[in-house]
């Protein structure tokens, strides 16, 4: 049975989809529910954990408001996969070897970008960021003179985010990668979490953090940020299918000749959005949640030594039609480095094609919630579809 629990502690109950939790982590979700802009309650996803103001894995319904800080800086952060018509017969690991040293070359990771803008996918950006730019000149600011969204069109990232090739239940072999809106979503993001700050702190409003400092309709600065948060989350799903695109050509540089069979999936699990829930029209908040209303598809990614999952939604109105969005740390990077050595990253990525040195030691499988019992305290949210296992895996 998928294990709950909830919290009544502030003006809205915390209702949580999972036993584990941190104590940062629940207080975070106390302080949310405290907030009277809160809808009926706060749910906190099986993979919840702590994050900067508002948990990871946490959906927020906001009346005629919005908290930048819980939609968060890599705005419109998601997944997305494709069926390939390839099986696990159509190569060897001498093969994907040759394809992940292509992919490291085609897609720019870390801070990379590319040399050329890509102009076919960035043409349909230019006059919406412009208008945002003219209007908010500090974001440039904060993005510098040396990086250019058009040119992080088709780009990786660090941190978490990652490329893969895995294998599903059948043995047929899926395209699965995760990223976000890069250098300019976290320009964006930044940029009007300050903005929100120094609005509660001009009206002298107390805040049990001020991460948590929101933009209510009407004020000055609120359709500003519907705007571009709206054009970030746009610019985070054409990166990603602009990467897919890359990530394909590397694929047919190497491997045989191969389809994409049925339609991709492209989900955000960082972004708000305008839905309906318990009667009222709110702003509906995922900080690493994804969509899961009936039929739904969505991708549910464990860490690169894991299995990760395509499922379909089951509607739940008590998680505001949200599922969780991954494992989810259970330790914190510097503690990860503390903990494991590159032997264990070596044992535990064990028959993976991917980088296995120091570099990436913070993104050790251990560093990671058991995705298993995640999906087990989201049973009722969710069906599976696929069962994926990856063979190959590039991170930034």
């Amino acid at each position: 049975m998928p294990v709950r629990q909830e919290i009544r502690e502030g003006r809205v109950p915390v209702k949580v989809y999972t036993g584990e939790i941190e104590a940062a982590a629940r207080q975070q979700l106390v302080n949310i529910s405290h907030l009277p802009i809160v809808h009926h309650h706060v749910a906190a996803m099986p993979d919840v954990h702590l994050g900067i103001g508002a948990t990871v894995g946490s959906v927020i319904p906001t009346l005629k408001a919005i908290i930048p800080a819980a939609v968060g800086v890599d705005i419109g952060c998601g997944m997305m996969a494709a069926r390939l018509s390839l099986s696990a017969i159509d190569f060897s690991e001498k093969e994907l070897k040759k394809v992940f040293s292509q992919i490291e070359r085609d897609v720019p990771v870390g801070f990379n970008q590319h040399d050329d803008a890509r102009t076919h996918a960035a043409k349909p950006f230019h006059r919406g960021l412009k208008k945002i730019l003219d209007q908010h000149p500090g974001i440039q600011k904060r993005v510098g003179k040396h990086s250019s969204w058009a040119h992080q069109m088709g780009t990786l990232g660090g941190g978490n985010h990652f490329i893969e090739l895995c294998l599903d239940e059948a043995g047929r072999a899926w395209v699965m990668l995760h990223s976000g809106s890069r250098g300019i979503g976290n320009a964006i993001g930044t940029y009007f979490i300050e903005l929100a700050k120094k609005d509660f702190q001009k009206n002298h409003i107390h805040l049990p953090d001020s991460n948590l400092s929101y933009f209510p309709e009407g004020a000055e600065h609120f359709d500003d940020y519907v705007e571009a948060v709206g054009w970030a989350q746009d610019y985070a799903a054409a990166n990603r299918a602009e990467m897919m695109e890359l990530v394909l050509d590397s694929l047919r540089r190497h491997l045989p000749s191969f389809g994409v069979t049925g339609a991709a999936v492209n989900c955000h699990h960082n972004y708000v959005e305008r839905e309906t829930h318990y009667g009222e029209e709110v702003w509906l908040t995922r900080k690493g949640a994804i969509r899961a209303g009936a039929g739904d598809l969505g991708i549910i990614p464990g860490s690169m030594g894991a299995r990760s999952y395509i499922v379909r939604g089951k509607g739940s109105a008590e998680s505001f039609h949200s599922c969780a969005h991954g494992a989810g740390r259970r330790m914190s990077r510097t503690a990860a480095e503390k903990q494991f050595n590159v032997s264990d990253l070596i044992k535990q990525t064990e028959g993976v094609v991917c980088r296995k040195d120091k570099g990436v030691l913070d993104e050790i499988p251990g560093a990671y919630k058991d995705i298993d019992e995640v999906m087990a305290n989201q049973s009722d949210l969710v069906e599976v579809v696929h069962t994926l296992k990856q063979v190959l895996c590039v991170k930034g």
